[in-house]
C-alpha cells in the first residue's frame, strides 16, 4: 500500500531535548491554574539517566512531566500524529517518533541512545489516554526493556487529568487540585538483581489508579455543565435492557435512545438512575461491566464486526492520505482490512495473538466520526466504521480480549 509514499525516518538518532526552559515555562500557567502539586517519593539521589514511565490521561500530563524532570533533559516517545506538519520542532524538543502497538525494535535502539548520553527516556506505556480514568493495559515487554536499558525506572503518576479533560469529552472542566507523584519503583542495583517479570509487576502495581475514585477521596467538584457530554462513547451499552449503540448523553445526563433509562452525573462524578435501580454509580465499573460482556462474546466465539470503512493513511509526518472505502473484519483471527489504495488491491492483516490492544479516537479530527487506529511498521491507518451498529470501545475491548484468550490458549 502506497508504495511510492516516502515512510516517518524513524533510524534518524534523536536529538538531545533543546528549550526544557521554554518548555517548563509554558507549562506553568496550566499547572498554576489547576493548582498541581508534586511530590518525589525515593528521588533522593536518582539522577540522569533513568527510565521514567507516565500515566496517561489528558495532554496536561506532559506539562506535570516537564515540571517533574526539570532541569533536567528528557526525550518523550510520541506517536506519529504528534508529528503532524510539526516534525522539526518536535525533533528539536527531543521527541521520538512511534507507530502504537507494533514491535518497535528500532524505538528501544533510540531509547538506548538516550540512555547512554545520560538523559530521561521518557515513556507513557498505556500508548493512549485513558478511555475511564482507570489504568489501561501494559505491555509485558516493559519490564524486558527496564532491564535492557539498566538504569533506574522512575513511574509518574498524575491524578485528576482525566476528571478534568476526560478523552470523551477533551473541553478543560476547571478542576483544581490535581495531584503528581513522582517515585523511583526500582534502583540501579534492584534493575540488576530483579527479573524482567519482577519488574514488570512491580511497573503494574505503581500504575493502578482511578480518576473517579481520587475525585470522590479528594471531594473535587466538578461544575462544568457538560461534564456527561460524550461519556455514551465508553459507556455503550444500556445495563437496563443491554442494547448496544444506543446510548447518548447531553449536559450532566446519560440515557439509552431504546428503553428511555436515564442517569445523572452529579459533581463528584457518580451516576444516579432518574428512576429505578442505579446499575453502576462508579464509571469504571460499567466499563468493567461492558468488558465481561466481551470476554464472553469472545469465549463463546460469536464476536465478530464485518464493517463497511472509511480509511486514511499517516505514512509520514506531512499530513493524512485519503485511501478510501474498505471492509474491516474483526473476530476471533484479529484485524483484517481490505480495500483499494492506488489501483491496486490491499490486505492488512493483525493476528489476534499480535496485538495486545489498539488506540481508538472519538469523533476524530471532525472528520469521519469515530476511528481505529491500527499500525504497521510503516504506515498508521485511521478505520472510520460506517453506520450506527458499532462501538470502536467496544472493538477496544475485544482486541485486548482476544489476545489474552489466544495466549491462554497457547
Amino acid at each position: 500500500m502506497l508504495e511510492n509514499v516516502p515512510r516517518y525516518d524513524m533510524q534518524k538518532p534523536p536529538m538531545r531535548q533543546h528549550l526544557r526552559f521554554l518548555i517548563r515555562l509554558l507549562s506553568q500557567p496550566d499547572l498554576i491554574k489547576h493548582k498541581n502539586t508534586l511530590r518525589k517519593i525515593g528521588m533522593e539521589g536518582i539522577n540522569p539517566p533513568y527510565l521514567l514511565l507516565c500515566n496517561h490521561n489528558a495532554f496536561m500530563d506532559f506539562k506535570v512531566a516537564s515540571k517533574a524532570v526539570f532541569p533536567h533533559r528528557a526525550n518523550f516517545v510520541v506517536a506519529i500524529d504528534g508529528f503532524l506538519k510539526r516534525e522539526w520542532l518536535l525533533r528539536f524538543i527531543g521527541c521520538i517518533c512511534t507507530r502504537k502497538f507494533v514491535n518497535d525494535v528500532q524505538l528501544v535502539m533510540q531509547l538506548k541512545r538516550v540512555i547512554k548520553r545520560g538523559d530521561i527516556a521518557a515513556i507513557y506505556p498505556e500508548a493512549r489516554y485513558s478511555l475511564c480514568g482507570t489504568t489501561a493495559v501494559l505491555p509485558d515487554s516493559i519490564g524486558k526493556l527496564a532491564k535492557f536499558l539498566g538504569v533506574p525506572v522512575v513511574v509518574l503518576m498524575c491524578h485528576g487529568h482525566h476528571i478534568n479533560s476526560p478523552f470523551y469529552s477533551l473541553p478543560d472542566h476547571g478542576v483544581k487540585g490535581t495531584q503528581a507523584e513522582m517515585t523511583c519503583i526500582a534502583g540501579k542495583d534492584d534493575v540488576k538483581r530483579l527479573s524482567a517479570e519482577e519488574l514488570n509487576a512491580r511497573i503494574r502495581k505503581a500504575f493502578i489508579y482511578d480518576d473517579f475514585a481520587w475525585q470522590k477521596e479528594n471531594n473535587v467538584r466538578v461544575t462544568y455543565e457538560k461534564r456527561a457530554e460524550g461519556l455514551h462513547k465508553v459507556l455503550y451499552q444500556c445495563p437496563h435492557c443491554r442494547a448496544e449503540y444506543r446510548m447518548n448523553s447531553e449536559g450532566t445526563r446519560l440515557f439509552c435512545q431504546k428503553c428511555g433509562k436515564a442517569w445523572e452525573m452529579d459533581e463528584l462524578g457518580e451516576l444516579h438512575a432518574l428512576e429505578g435501580e442505579t446499575e453502576f454509580s462508579h464509571v469504571p465499573d460499567w466499563y468493567e461491566w461492558e468488558r465481561m460482556n466481551v470476554r464472553r462474546e469472545v469465549e463463546n466465539g460469536t464476536y465478530r464486526y464485518d464493517l463497511p470503512v472509511h480509511v486514511s493513511a499517516l505514512p509520514n509526518s506531512k499530513g493524512y492520505i485519503d485511501i478510501g472505502k474498505a471492509r474491516l473484519v474483526h473476530d476471533k483471527d484479529g484485524f483484517c482490512l481490505k480495500g483499494i489504495a492506488q489501483g491496486e488491491p490491499y490486505c492488512v492483516t493483525i493476528p489476534a495473538a499480535d496485538i495486545y490492544s489498539c488506540h481508538i479516537e472519538y469523533e476524530y479530527l471532525g472528520k469521519y466520526g469515530d476511528c481505529v487506529d491500527l499500525n504497521t511498521p510503516t504506515d498508521t491507518l485511521y478505520i472510520y466504521p460506517e453506520g450506527e451498529d458499532f462501538a470502536v470501545t467496544k472493538i477496544a475491548l475485544a482486541t485486548e480480549e482476544l489476545y489474552e484468550f489466544v495466549r491462554a490458549k497457547g
